[in-house]
């Protein structure tokens, strides 16, 4: 059931990053909610992001416009809203790391019982 959870919600993201060609579009996390998103380090080559989602919090609207890896610090259990008001629920382990591909406009809410934690690194 796990596995099945894990590969629904890639399905989803999948279905988010192609639904729609706003991702050159959205601004990037960093820059639609920085409350949430935090550059904590930059180079020519990598960006990566500290993210803090506040429990029963919704981000601002944002984008991804790289695939990029996400590495989960802490369970998280995420809602997604894509730009056409769809949404998955999506749930992460600690020390869990995936690779998602670039998603268009969207926002994700924390519907978990804790803060989530995250660490978001982007080739650039």
């Amino acid at each position: 059931m796990k596995c099945f959870r894990i590969v629904l919600g890639a399905a989803m993201l999948i279905d988010l990053g192609c639904s729609a060609s706003m991702a050159q579009t959205a601004e990037p996390t960093y820059k639609a909610d920085p409350d949430t998103y935090k550059v904590i380090l930059e180079d020519a080559n990598y960006r990566v992001i500290e993210a803090t989602h506040r429990k029963g919090v919704r981000d601002k609207a944002h984008g991804h416009p790289v695939s990029f890896v996400v590495v989960n610090l802490t369970d998280c259990k995420t809602r997604l809203y894509a730009a056409d008001g769809k949404s998955v629920d999506t749930a992460g382990k600690a020390g869990s790391v995936q690779v998602i591909p670039a998603i268009p406009s969207h926002s994700a809410e924390n519907i978990g019982d804790a803060d989530c934690k995250q660490i978001f690194i982007e080739k650039k």
